[in-house]
């Protein structure tokens, strides 16, 4: 439906492209998100598999604000619809390129609204609840410097100021350091100021998505931290 362009190169006509891909065998999947190539796997994969990896591409390009859809022939449309996987979609890929523009736009009531209006149709479009994180993300951290924001953070422990620094770091695609940060806090603090940052973290890892490995670990982390 529009959320995928997948495209073929033959590296027999174009080796400048295996070389800068560093495609070391035949066939290497790799994703292209927001100009940055991501591996993804080598050689046959089974279809359930492949789904899968599709899936965790697509979180990961909502949680960085790639919510944008190509247009789509009817036929194609009506293949997807038919597909062994199940029915297509339900919501509309115009809404997604609402949510997409308003982003764009820095319009960040026009996005949240956008984002749960197609979760009232699909309440478990992985998509759209990453996207709605990351528009709260946006909102706050709007005019903030990030540079200035995690150099305050490493200088004091403030809470404010190393939410701030967490987010700004997931934002910038430091994710790791952003969890590692608020986990520490977790551990030396208590009461409303722990909860505060827990609710945080949970909401981060929302943006990240749920099924990413950086997240996965993260929860063990948190788990630890706690208990």
């Amino acid at each position: 439906a529009g959320q995928v362009v997948l495209a073929k190169i033959d590296v027999d006509a174009e080796p400048g492209l295996g070389t800068a891909f560093q495609a070391q065998s035949i066939p290497s999947i790799l994703a292209v998100l927001k100009g940055q190539p991501v591996p993804l796997f080598t050689g046959a994969v089974p279809e359930a598999e492949v789904r899968d990896v599709f899936a965790k591409v697509l979180e990961a390009a909502a949680a960085n604000g790639v919510t944008g859809r190509v247009d789509v022939g009817e036929a194609q449309l009506a293949v997807a619809a038919t597909d062994e996987s199940g029915p297509a979609e339900p919501t509309e890929p115009d809404a997604f390129d609402k949510a997409a523009d308003a982003v764009d736009a820095g319009d960040w009531d026009g996005a949240d609204a956008a984002f749960r209006e197609i979760l009232t149709v699909t309440p478990s479009d992985e998509m759209a609840t990453a996207g709605l994180a990351q528009v709260a993300i946006l909102r706050r951290t709007d005019g903030i410097d990030p540079v200035a924001a995690v150099a305050a953070a490493n200088a004091g422990d403030d809470l404010e100021t190393v939410l701030t620094a967490a987010d700004v770091e997931v934002l910038s695609g430091f994710v790791d350091e952003a969890f590692a940060r608020l986990t520490t806090l977790i551990r030396s603090s208590d009461g409303d100021d722990r909860n505060r940052v827990r609710t945080r973290l949970l909401e981060l890892f929302e943006t990240v998505g749920n099924a990413d490995p950086r997240v996965l670990k993260a929860r063990t982390a948190l788990a630890s931290a706690l208990f």
